[in-house]
């Protein structure tokens, strides 16, 4: 019988991770609309670089020490959902080799259920059709087979085999990559990485392509496989349960509709809950006919506010002074992702503290929200991701963060800057947390690129360099120029309670070129409000926003 010792399983590990780096681009273009954002590629692979990092700075001589540092690694440099996603397969193989000398096939095969059940617990709202259907089908097949091979080989052949017949079934999961007439990005990824770890185990040496040792360009992915839904429960919950008479999931199944935001973890006969919901007697009642209460936690998010507004701007300047970060006169501190200088200053101006440079052109990190929560003075911080392929990689920042933290789920840049003017400084934190979330859903969110392949979607024969007009995963608009895309988006989004349309136009846009458009617009909607602002920001001609 072969066995993998962690000698072996971290040559394997660097060699799965090599052979995604050298597929990122083909990853990348794995986009479910033929927008110049794809970047799923780009994500993984950052996420496995960082865990590379992390192995080469340790002995890793057991294998447990192999697993801590994949899963330290990959944690703190998971970019994107897919990055999130692939550190959350990677911490469950781990957690499940760390009392191993070496690894047989059962053991391999119970490590990759383990992988599957860990990444299918930090996903919320799982969608099939993605990398969560590739690890599972892949786990759920080594578990039901592995005792009928003797041959790693063998049976990493027949593994991949599986996995790729999953993958290519994914489009009949999921309507949006039928549509799109590709399969999902994620998990090829994921199998690119596999097959690199099993063409290693062979003895094959692979190393870095000269074309993919550098990673400075990193492009923005509205990612269509996290569903976030908006906060709408008005009290945080959080308590531990002794209980022997569950487990997790079974007390998750029983309090799931009584809230959101819900996370419940546990080990050695002890759950950890957190949930936001409008009746947490009702909660705690549940989880106390399975055993005893301890460590209750409950928060209303709507109390009275403590400053103003106004107060924030005025004490706000800089947002890279960290010194003075905590000691404006509200209570707590903003990070906002965002790019484009327009952009930027836009956000200073409504309060925000600390700018991570990201979103179009790079996910951050867990990392990187981390770096910026440590350099932040007062302990209460919201973060706004605004795109839905960060939000993730916040909420893991948050998690791992000693401070109090909240993540308003913005996945563009209208959702954000409508938050921030709900903001009420005379409020408290927790209120403001639900006045931001609240503001959200009453701006609505449009975007214009260019194409970069042929494609037809919703209706539309869309040509390379076509311009394309975006509104919640949906193409609402093609044509030949921007401005046309525009008017056309707008059309499609405008609806009888619609009054004001603000703009913001990007770095390739000239002011003069933005002012005669500005024009355009109040003549075809002279019932409209049009605001023009300088954004900045690079792919995207146009952001509009509508209320």
């Amino acid at each position: 019988m072969q066995k993998i010792n962690s000698a072996l399983l971290k040559d394997m590990f660097l060699g799965g991770a090599n052979n995604l780096i050298n597929n990122k681009a083909y990853v990348d273009k794995l986009n479910v609309f033929p927008v110049p954002d794809g970047d799923t590629g780009t994500n993984m692979s950052l996420t496995l670089k960082s865990a590379v990092d992390e192995i080469n700075k340790n002995t890793c001589s057991t294998l447990k020490e192999l697993g801590d540092s994949i899963t330290k690694g990959s944690l703190m440099g998971a970019r994107g959902n897919s990055g999130v996603i692939l550190s959350q397969i990677l911490r469950g193989f781990s957690k499940a080799i760390e009392t191993k000398d070496a690894l047989d096939i059962r053991d391999f095969a119970l490590s990759l259920d383990s992988a599957k059940k860990v990444a299918y617990k930090a996903v919320i709202k799982p969608v099939e059709g993605t990398i969560l259907t590739v690890i599972r089908e892949t786990a759920d097949y080594a578990r039901d087979v592995y005792a009928n091979y003797d041959n790693f080989s063998v049976f990493f052949d027949d593994l991949l085999k599986k996995a790729n017949e999953v993958l290519q079934k994914t489009p009949e999961l999921l309507k949006e990559l039928k549509n799109a007439g590709v399969v999902d990005s994620g998990g090829q990824g994921l199998i690119f990485f596999i097959e690199g770890m099993v063409k290693t185990f062979k003895g094959e040496e692979l190393k870095i392509h000269d074309d993919n040792s550098k990673s400075s360009e990193k492009l923005f992915e509205e990612d269509i496989h996290i569903l976030d839904e908006n906060p709408q429960f008005g009290y945080c919950t959080e308590f531990m349960l002794n209980t022997v008479k569950l487990e997790p999931n079974d007390l998750k199944e029983k309090i799931e509709h009584m809230g959101n935001s819900l996370i419940v973890v546990g080990s050695d006969n002890i759950i950890k809950v957190h949930i936001h919901s409008n009746n947490p007697g009702k909660v705690l009642e549940i989880a106390g006919e399975f055993g005893e209460l301890d460590r209750i936690k409950i928060e209303n998010m709507r109390l009275e506010f403590k400053e103003r507004l106004e107060q924030n701007k005025e004490a706000r300047k800089h947002s890279d002074n960290f010194e003075e970060i905590g000691k404006s006169q509200k209570a707590f501190s903003i990070i906002s992702v965002s790019v484009g200088k327009g952009l930027n200053d836009i956000m200073k101006d409504f309060g925000v503290d600390y700018i991570i440079e990201g979103g179009q052109t790079m996910n951050p990190s867990t990392n990187d929200f981390l770096n910026a929560i440590k350099k932040i003075n007062q302990n209460d911080i919201f973060i706004f991701p605004n795109n839905s392929n960060i939000i993730m990689a916040a909420n893991q920042a948050k998690e791992l963060s000693e401070k109090n933290i909240k993540v308003i789920p913005t996945k563009n840049i209208p959702q954000c800057i409508q938050a921030l003017i709900s903001m009420n400084t005379f409020m408290s934190f927790d209120e403001n947390e639900t006045l931001m979330s609240e503001a959200i859903p009453n701006v609505k969110s449009g975007q214009v690129t260019f194409a970069v392949r042929d494609t037809v979607s919703n209706g539309f024969d869309i040509k390379k360099g076509d311009f394309i007009g975006l509104s919640e995963k949906e193409i609402l608009s093609c044509e030949k120029d921007a401005n046309t895309a525009t008017i056309n988006l707008i059309k499609s989004m405008i609806d009888k309670n619609s009054e004001i349309v603000s703009i913001f136009y990007g770095e390739d846009i000239k002011q003069d070129k933005a002012d005669l458009f500005k024009e355009e617009l109040q003549y075809e909607f002279p019932d409209l409000e049009i605001e023009f602002y300088y954004g900045g920001q690079p792919i995207y001609q146009y952001l509009v926003s509508i209320e």
